[in-house]
């Protein structure tokens, strides 16, 4: 039965570039990392694998040339440049075929194969000026003859003649100082530079952003002596001209012939383009200038030459409507606007701006010829108006689609790549132009269709009676007056009982998270509509206990796209095969390893070859590997050999935590959620359950009483929960008139009684337990005993599916299943709510492989402790487990309170920490009349 059952919801070599209908899409991911063995990580240092604060970047004939250093004050600063060449870079291009079992992330990483500016890759020294030296380097350009490099720090450009092949190779040529040694003082020449950050060689012309001067430089070909003074200067009227700015009333007005601290300059051959930091736009030549102080011709985002507003959405993008008072309201932003920008480049076709102050990269699909044009795509956010990184929010710092400050750009016109820099997370992130066959929420957990809104009521402090907290969930107050001989624990059940109470809060489920004396509120609905759920929180005026909040409002309703390592997952698109394929013909049995390509299709996550269940035109099913377990973000993609062609999607960001539930449910019902789940009766024979809980103390006395018969235990020296559990076990068992079998639950520390007769012969027989400890007890601590329900119940027929027509009743047990619950112990140790592996080598975690069937020990348990919430009551968690034979797939049982409410629509989620499942529905239907 149960086969059937589960199968309802299953049913680096580099090749030519992407094809013509490849394009960039809003908030896609990036497809590769350098700096960074994964996209989430953060590891930073000075090695030829390790980057620091990244600031410049260039890319010409398959070698990334990496300026890194910054200057926006992140540290580390390695004062160096590094270069990687293509067989070092080791990036598959976009539509390569990865094989299978190719590591961790194949298009992570890179290894440079030469620094310069240090003798070698581990020496970060930036204090004193010489010709192999570099202080606060921030900007690089290359034609892959000459390489140029802006110094910064040291008020000067340095130039090799050709590509430098050793470590530590001295420059040939230094540009704004007399010398390689000499730090001048600040003058205002041709030849005087004053922290320039952009440099750019087109045609065997030089450009340079002399930033602190506010002038862009222009040799008219590449300069042979030191100190060489430039033949053109735009943005000043003359080479000695360069007034000081006076930041607060902006005494240099923006015009078509001025700048304000440029800190890039580039060209795609006819076209110049500079981005003018200081007045928040990009200038644009549609010729390269002649002469000096020519004017620009167009700009970004700006309406015209004379403003230099950040983020002028006002002028620049559509009112959200008016405000109380009438007047119209905007966003903070949109694709018009840009606040500091720091790099523009274009390919020739498109025009790509580093968007500093928004934490983006705009791209136009073609170049502009209008003042404040708006972008096409934006990379880094999910739209137009947002920035997400701004929010500090954990979740996004560093994944795979986040570019806070992007600080230089670099194109690889061979393999359509564009390489960003992102100097806050280490790295750079390169992106590259796909079919948008996969919508960045086109992925999901296969079982959480849909996710529920989510927040949290935090109960601190310390305990006085008669203090009072208040939680508001939409204006509805509910108030919990503190009692002498609470905890913070208790105080936290309370409330949450109080917002449970009757019917429930209308618009929230309530739970109180065992161990951290939190209430756990889940939004009724599913999707974002539950996020607009306001919370607030109140004291009396004198309380010791604090009430804390985790946001102002509910967060997290959407989909169901934040996936845990070896979850079944759902990829839903459009053309994402030819045809239709399984892996389970039958819709039955499993191959023992599923296949990595179905019907040409071959699913990426991190450049790792999924397994997968099945492929459609418009709906895949995968396996995420378990191998991205500790990740935060995963790029994926699909690649699909088509008759003549391959083709790939854009890369999406995946959000990845180590647990996070989904329960299956039926599919033939349609997809209005809640939907029902996929729940059987799980045994023949009465079942009951007894806590072990609290401190075992030495002499402590419990007592269990199952029908007539009483088993006494003491406890002794070295007792712990465990052996507690394991001897009354050991006693029940060894009583042959007992009528009850005895067994250790799956997880915490619980005994499972079964009726030796099968059938409702079993129901009914009573079980109490009580704990007297020792007279000497000063502390309150002690064994704990406690009975979850006072009969034997609930004998039915094992495996058949609870419906409407054969419910579940209250006090029996049943099983459900659901992917996404992580990796799994034989013999997991529960410490803080969180388990961890008590063997190493640990059998059950060693038996999973990615896309084969799981043949490890049984019972195992998640590493993340498993709870549940049954209508308005919790719901025991009797075990949860990996199973076998079946991949990505865990079995749940639970065992229903006797106290339920019969309803055959009642609301189960299951919860690991603060990641809760969907919603499913659970027949439970009124118990037999005895």
């Amino acid at each position: 039965m149960l086969k059937s059952y589960f199968v309802l919801p299953l049913g680096a070599v580099l090749l030519c570039a992407p094809s013509s209908a490849a394009d960039f899409l809003t908030g896609q991911a990036a497809r590769a990392v350098i700096g960074q063995p994964f996209f989430n990580a953060q590891n930073s240092g000075a090695s030829n694998t390790l980057l620091g604060g990244v600031g410049g970047l260039a890319y010409v004939n398959n070698t990334l040339f990496v300026a890194d250093s910054n200057r926006l004050g992140l540290l580390p600063d390695n004062n160096r440049v590094l270069i990687f060449n293509s067989s070092l870079l080791n990036l598959p291009a976009a539509d390569a075929e990865i094989p299978p079992y190719s590591g961790r992330c194949p298009v992570c990483g890179g290894q440079a194969s030469v620094v310069v500016g240090q003798p070698n890759f581990t020496t970060v020294d930036g204090s004193i000026a010489t010709r192999s030296s570099l202080r606060l380097p921030t900007a690089i350009a290359s034609d892959g003859r000459t390489l140029a490099v802006a110094d910064t720090a040291n008020n000067r450009v340095m130039i090799w003649n050709s590509i430098p092949t050793t470590n530590g190779q001295p420059a040939d040529v230094v540009l704004g100082q007399v010398d390689f040694t000499t730090v001048a003082k600040l003058t205002v020449t041709a030849s005087a530079l004053r922290g320039p950050q952009g440099v750019w060689i087109q045609n065997r012309k030089l450009f340079v952003a002399d930033t602190q001067n506010n002038r862009i430089l222009i040799w008219n070909s590449i300069p042979t002596q030191n100190n060489q003074p430039a033949d053109l200067v735009l943005g000043q009227p003359n080479f000695t001209s360069a007034p000081e700015v006076n930041q607060i009333n902006l005494s240099l007005p923006a015009t078509a012939k001025t700048m304000l601290s440029p800190t890039s300059v580039s060209s795609d051959g006819t076209r110049l383009y500079v981005s003018d930091l200081g007045f928040n736009r990009v200038l644009i030549w549609k010729t390269i200038p002649t002469s000096t102080q020519q004017a620009a011709d167009l700009e970004i985002g700006q309406k015209d030459f004379t403003f230099s507003i950040p983020n002028d959405a006002p002028d620049l993008c559509n009112s959200t409507g008016v405000d109380s008072s009438g007047t119209a309201t905007f966003p903070a932003r949109c694709g018009s606007t840009l606040s500091f920008p720091r790099y523009a480049l274009s390919d020739g076709q498109r025009l790509f701006i580093a968007d500093g102050g928004n934490d983006r990269v705009l791209v136009y699909n073609s170049i502009p010829t209008a003042n404040a044009a708006k972008a096409d795509v934006i990379l880094g956010q999910p739209d137009e108006f947002i920035d997400v990184y701004s929010s500090n929010d954990p979740v996004v710092i560093s994944s795979a689609d986040v570019l806070p400050t992007p600080t230089s750009l670099a194109w690889d016109a061979q393999n359509q790549n564009l390489y960003v820099a992102d100097a806050t997370d280490y790295r750079v992130l390169v992106f590259s132009p796909a079919r948008p066959d996969l919508p960045i929420t086109g992925i999901v957990n296969a079982a959480s269709r849909a996710v529920f809104a989510i927040g949290s009521f935090i109960v601190g402090g310390t305990i006085t009676d008669k203090n009072t907290i208040t939680g508001t969930i939409n204006g509805t107050a509910y108030t919990y007056t503190v009692a002498a001989s609470d905890t913070l624990e208790t105080v936290a059940l309370g409330l949450a009982k109080l917002i449970n109470a009757g019917a429930g809060d209308p618009n929230v489920f309530a739970f109180e998270e065992r161990g951290i004396a939190t209430v756990r509120l889940l939004a009724r609905k599913p999707g974002p509509d539950g996020n607009n759920i306001t919370l607030a929180t109140a004291t009396s005026s004198t309380a010791t206990v604090t009430l804390g909040l985790s946001g102002g409002t509910l967060r997290g309703g959407g989909s169901a796209g934040i996936v845990a390592p070896g979850s079944i997952v759902l990829l839903r698109g459009s053309n994402l095969a030819d045809t239709t394929a399984s892996a389970a013909p039958d819709g039955i049995n499993l191959p023992e390893t599923l296949p990595f390509e179905l019907a040409g299709v071959q699913v990426y996550f991190d450049g790792i070859r999924a397994p997968l269940f099945s492929v459609s035109p418009t709906e895949i099913k995968a396996q995420l590997p378990f191998m991205v377990t500790g990740a935060d973000s995963v790029s994926a993609w699909v690649r699909v050999k088509r008759a003549g062609s391959v083709t790939v999607t854009t890369a999406v960001n995946i959000q990845v935590e180590d647990q996070n539930p989904g329960i299956f449910a039926d599919e033939t019902l349609g997809a209005q959620e809640p939907r029902t789940a996929l729940a059987v009766h799980a045994s023949n024979f009465a079942t009951g359950t007894i806590s072990v809980d609290g401190v075992p103390e030495v002499g402590g006395k419990g007592t269990i009483t199952i029908g007539d018969s009483s088993y006494i235990y003491t406890v002794v020296k070295d007792d712990t929960l465990s052996t507690v559990r394991d001897a009354f076990v050991a006693l029940i068992n060894a009583d042959p008139d007992s009528p009850v079998i005895a067994s250790r639950a799956g997880v915490f520390t619980r005994i499972r009684l079964r009726a030796k007769a099968p059938g409702p012969d079993g129901n009914g027989i009573p079980i109490s337990a009580v704990v007297v400890n020792s007279s000497t007890n000063t502390t309150g601590d002690g064994l704990i005993l406690t009975t979850t329900n006072t009969v034997l119940c609930c004998a039915s027929a094992a495996g058949r599916p609870v419906t409407i027509a054969n419910p579940a009743i209250p006090g029996e047990t049943i099983i459900v299943y659901a992917t996404g619950l992580g990796l799994v112990c034989a013999s997991p140790v529960v410490a803080s709510a969180v388990n961890y592996c008590s063997a190493s080598p640990d059998a059950a975690l060693s038996a999973i492989v990615d896309g084969a069937k799981y043949r490890g020990p049984t019972p195992n348990a998640p590493i993340g402790s498993v709870s549940g919430l049954l209508g308005n009551a919790s719901v025991n968690v009797i075990s949860a487990s990996l199973l076998v034979g079946q991949i990505g797939l865990y079995e749940v049982v639970l065992e229903i309170g006797q106290s339920s409410i019969p309803s055959l629509q009642s609301q189960l989620t299951i919860s690991q920490g603060l990641n809760t499942s969907n919603i499913v529905v659970i027949p439970i239907g009124s118990p037999p009349q005895q």
